[in-house]
């Protein structure tokens, strides 16, 4: 199977303008709400219609402005799974089920295949109730019996976890790898989150403003990230304006420091990135070692994450804004997630206040130039 896409779309300020082929595989797009991945999905499945360009799903053209092809969504036959499934209340399980299969297919096989994705996603024995009396688990593998009831060219997945809890999502989790597993076609799926998309995905598109910044493997996401939406997305929380200082060494402003790197620098390089757990606590003075002081810090179960401010700031670096510009403060200082040993005290975290040294390894850090 195979899918080719390369469309454009505006709506005033906001222009659409992506371009990507996919295989027998699953394909991540990750990116803020409002960048466009939803909307790339719609115009595939013909709910949208992109001003030009084409789209060609298994040899199928599905659009194409110059040919003036624009196939309804039921000539497509896509499935498109949203965040609430948009069940048909008044059709029982096996009635939405059904739903998507054709019309010239006969009863008995209809009934086969409904029996057959009822049992796959553990339904047996529902098919006559309905959506209202079901969990948000249950409609949702009922929504994925649905899309592969009917055979559909392509699969396509609009963050289908958004409004579970972490526990439902854990188990349903489990439900989409049958789906993928099953279908063994191209999948799409839409995620603003990076480990969820990690799981599922074999590569990844970063969307940022209707644009494809850049598509890889999960691996090459997050560890050779080449943007900063990229750097964002994959859980870099620190992500800072740079600039080159010399061949491995790169100057922050907004940090007020210039730090040394194992990598050489790029000349139009743009943005360094560093995660949180990779700073170190330092004894004192030495190589990318900096005196901070924590400024907040707040716990999660297994971590204490501290906002540390760089307390010898380079002269001419602009002072630290006060806490009532919230972006900027934050901006101007370094995360760092330090672990909570088991047995552990308070006194042995960082603490607000504390003033101390840290470390940020030259081998650790991301340079990207867009």
């Amino acid at each position: 199977m195979s899918l080719e896409v390369d469309i454009r779309k505006s709506f005033g300020a906001f222009t659409l303008d992506v371009a990507f082929s996919a295989g027998d595989e699953a394909l991540g797009f990750l990116g803020a709400s409002g960048c466009g991945k939803s909307l790339t999905l719609r115009c595939i499945a013909g709910i949208e219609t992109p001003d030009e360009g084409r789209i060609v799903v298994n040899g199928r053209v599905f659009f194409d402005s110059e040919a003036r092809v624009n196939l309804t969504p039921q000539q497509r036959k896509t499935a498109l799974l949203f965040q609430n499934y948009m069940l048909f209340p008044n059709l029982t399980v096996a009635g939405n089920v059904a739903a998507g299969i054709g019309r010239d297919v006969p009863r008995a096989e209809r009934e086969r295949i409904v029996s057959e994705e009822l049992e796959r996603f553990g339904l047996r024995g529902f098919g006559q109730r309905y959506p209202s009396q079901l969990s948000g688990g249950q409609q949702q593998r009922v929504a994925l019996a649905r899309m592969l009831a009917a055979r559909p060219g392509i699969l396509m997945l609009d963050e289908p976890f958004s409004a579970l809890d972490a526990h439902l999502k854990g188990v349903l989790e489990q439900n989409l790898t049958s789906l993928f597993d099953a279908f063994g076609g191209t999948v799409l799926y839409v995620s603003h989150d990076i480990d969820e998309a990690l799981r599922f995905c074999d590569r990844i598109a970063v969307v940022e403003a209707g644009r494809i910044l850049e598509l890889d493997t999960g691996d090459d996401l997050v560890n050779r990230p080449q943007s900063e939406a990229a750097l964002k997305l994959s859980g870099c929380k620190n992500a800072t304006p740079a600039e080159r200082a010399g061949e491995h060494r790169v100057r922050l402003p907004k940090w007020g420091i210039t730090l040394a790197t194992a990598q050489p620098v790029p000349d139009d390089v743009r943005f360094l990135g560093v995660r949180a757990q990779y700073v170190e606590a330092a004894d004192g003075p030495g190589p990318n070692c900096f005196r901070v002081r924590v400024d907040r810090v707040s716990d999660a179960r297994f971590e204490r994450m501290a906002l540390l401010g760089f307390v010898d700031r380079e002269e001419g670096s602009p002072a630290v804004e006060a806490a009532l510009n919230e972006m900027t403060y934050l901006h101007q200082h370094l995360f760092w997630r330090v672990a909570k040993p088991a047995g552990a005290a308070a006194a042995d975290l960082p603490r607000r206040g504390d003033e101390l040294w840290v470390r940020i390894p030259a081998d650790r850090v991301y340079l990207v130039t867009r």
